[in-house]
């Protein structure tokens, strides 16, 4: 059926300023919509025409209403917001559910840019960082466990309600043996903190994250290395935390000092720990679940962020273990 015995609606799009920058190169956004909801969209000027069946037309409208209120209001509306916007009506939300997920105060301001949640879990983990003293995020890779926690701990350093950010992670991955690389402890476990580090140096300049690392404001090291401390006017990120034994995560738990606020962040699904070694992420749940100031938020696949592929893959993985 040609576009023209399809029902259609039109759209004037009168808020916006900067047409080829909302529409994307080579009108790249408005594609991600059609690809998305199975319409055509025509544009000229401000006028937009909507081809398709009715449902899919009104779907478009809601991504295209929502993400024109955002531009107007000053947001950097790119090809992520589309997705984002996009994800979200896939998955049963209205436009006042939209414009509450991307509009309200969970929003996270770094030197570089803003970032906020793509999706109403998202939300939650946001908000739980904000009002309380320690925070799990567990959930599958590409669901912004790290990447969340990170801009949070540059935003309360940048705020100055810390003075420092402390980023530890275990150095166990995929059955990998820290003694086969080659230089001294700190060369060889440095590989296992590169994802911290590029989290870090998307949310500030790379200069000016080294000159704080160099200074020790921010601080990345293995787990090891956190006995015997006592971290005060700090936050801290415990990553990759279901690859911490029983004994390494009370021993984390308990370096919290005063003004402290710790994000552990972990995937259930992927332990590395050899043996019969118990995962500390998975025990704490049960040990901590009803403890007042404590927060767990369980992100899922629907909160993959990382790439549409990304989200196919993890929800085959749950298929398949279900």
């Amino acid at each position: 059926m040609d576009s023209g015995s399809q029902p259609s609606k039109k759209l004037v799009l009168e808020k916006i300023d900067d047409l080829q920058k909302f529409f994307g190169a080579f009108d790249e956004h408005l594609k991600i919509i059609e690809n998305a909801f199975g319409v055509t969209i025509s544009a000229r000027g401000t006028d937009l025409i909507l081809h398709g069946n009715a449902p899919d037309i009104t779907r478009a409208e809601i991504v295209l209403r929502n993400l024109e209120t955002m531009t107007a209001d000053g947001y950097e509306v790119s090809r992520d917001e589309f997705l984002t916007a996009i994800r979200n009506v896939d998955n049963g939300k209205d436009s006042a559910d939209i414009r509450d997920l991307m509009m309200t105060g969970s929003i996270i301001e770094t030197r570089k840019k803003k970032i906020y949640p793509k999706t109403p879990n998202q939300k939650r983990y946001i908000d739980a960082m904000i009002s309380h003293n320690l925070v799990f995020g567990i959930g599958p890779a590409g669901t912004g466990k790290t990447y969340l926690a990170v801009a949070m701990a540059v935003t309360y350093l940048i705020r100055k309600q810390v003075s420092r950010i402390v980023l530890a992670r275990p150095a166990v991955e995929a059955g990998e043996n820290l003694g086969f690389l080659p230089g001294d402890m700190y060369e060889k476990v440095n590989p296992y903190l590169r994802p911290l580090y590029d989290a870090l140096y998307d949310m500030l300049d790379v200069e000016r994250a080294n000159r704080m690392i160099e200074r020790g404001v921010i601080e990345i090291a293995p787990i090891a290395f956190m006995r015997g401390r006592t971290l005060n006017d700090s936050f801290i990120i415990l990553d990759e935390a279901q690859n911490t034994t029983s004994e390494q995560m009370k021993m984390f738990l308990t370096r919290l000092g005063f003004n402290a606020k710790a994000v552990v962040t972990g995937d259930i699904t992927q332990i590395d720990l050899r043996g019969e070694r118990k995962s500390g992420l998975v025990e704490v749940r049960n040990i901590l679940n009803h403890v007042r100031g404590i927060e767990f938020i369980y992100l899922t696949g629907d909160d993959v962020v990382r790439c549409q592929l990304v989200r196919d893959i993890v929800a085959a993985y749950e298929r398949h273990e279900r």
